[in-house]
């Protein structure tokens, strides 16, 4: 009875059915950071983002193929160090503070923990993500 009445108010109302969605204004590599001008509004009955504050300077995990809706589990925020990327990394402590170059182990984004091997000592490490791309040894 609620399929009937729910297929009823969808053929005499289509507007209500279709809402305004965000979806890729051309294709869109993996690993993109999406810009204003990769989105375009497009009606449609499938789900997606509908602000474009969600998207924007966010990076594709996947492709996502031109006119298709964005999803929030799409994107993640742009990864700043590249596994095997060389990096400066740091230990602060009180007065303390030393810097080395380490080899990231892993991908990370601003704020996140990462493994990285300190290249002098070869001992491996967990850092966090600087803004600038730098890594924090944690104690």
């Amino acid at each position: 009875m609620n399929r009937i009445i729910l297929a009823l108010v969808m053929a005499l109302f289509p507007s209500l059915a279709l809402a305004g969605v965000l979806a890729a204004a051309r294709t869109l590599p993996a690993g993109t950071v999406i810009t204003a001008a990769d989105l375009r509004a497009e009606n449609s009955d499938r789900p997606g983002l509908t602000d474009p504050s969600q998207a924007i300077g966010l990076q594709t995990r996947i492709t996502i193929y031109e006119g298709r809706p964005i999803h929030a589990n799409l994107l993640r925020p742009p990864r700043l160090v590249s596994r095997n990327q060389i990096v400066r990394l740091s230990f602060h402590r009180a007065a303390l503070r030393i810097e080395t170059e380490g080899r990231a182990l892993d991908d990370g984004a601003a704020g996140e923990l990462i493994r990285v091997m300190n290249v002098g000592s070869r001992n491996t490490v967990t850092a966090r993500v600087q803004p600038d791309g730098s890594l924090l040894i944690n104690d």
